[in-house]
């Protein structure tokens, strides 16, 4: 069955582990390990049909050799990079341009969750863009506490595998509401 519901993914310690980043000397990431659990429910929502769109911040060539080293490219729809769009979240032009590269629409907005890890990046830019934010509270490498009510996420989970039964539900949500 074809999947409702759209998933925007942030990358650092999203996915992979910013902790276990080498950079080349222009800054570049040359490798980088997951999150535990993370490959695996990437690749599970992937082979469960979900439509998946990488919205992050950083260098498309960091990003290409990261996900080519873990044998996850391939996860990945489409790919909304800020070096490319030319603005960081929580612009709403990274938004849109994952929106228009996956060819959605204003009324599919209620289709899709923003996960991410930064409560002022992704989860005030989903917020402020009317998707649904999605936090994964993993790292101690940010603050997790919400300043207002634009940085409150809709759901919080604490480690990747997490997120396979909340996406179930958000699309057995979708899937019930489209059959009324």
């Amino acid at each position: 069955m074809q999947k409702k519901l759209i998933i925007f993914t942030d990358s650092g310690d999203t996915i992979i582990d910013e902790g276990t980043e080498i950079r080349n000397d222009d800054g570049i990431v040359v490798h980088a390990e997951l999150i535990p659990g993370a490959g695996e429910t990437l690749k599970a929502l992937y082979d469960a049909g979900y439509v998946i769109a990488m919205v992050a911040d950083g260098e498309e060539q960091s990003f290409t050799n990261v996900y080519e080293e873990n044998g996850l490219g391939y996860c990945f729809h489409t790919r909304t990079i800020s070096e490319i769009v030319g603005i960081q979240k929580p612009s709403e032009r990274m938004f849109i341009d994952a929106m228009e590269k996956n060819h959605l629409t204003e009324e599919d907005k209620k289709r899709v969750v923003m996960i991410g890890n930064n409560v002022r990046k992704d989860v005030a830019g989903a917020n402020r863009f009317g998707i649904t934010s999605i936090l994964i509270d993993w790292s101690p490498r940010y603050d997790m506490n919400p300043a207002d009510e634009w940085e409150t996420p809709d759901y919080t989970v604490h480690e990747p595998k997490e997120l396979l039964a909340l996406i179930e539900s958000l699309e057995a949500e979708l899937q019930k509401d489209g059959n009324k």
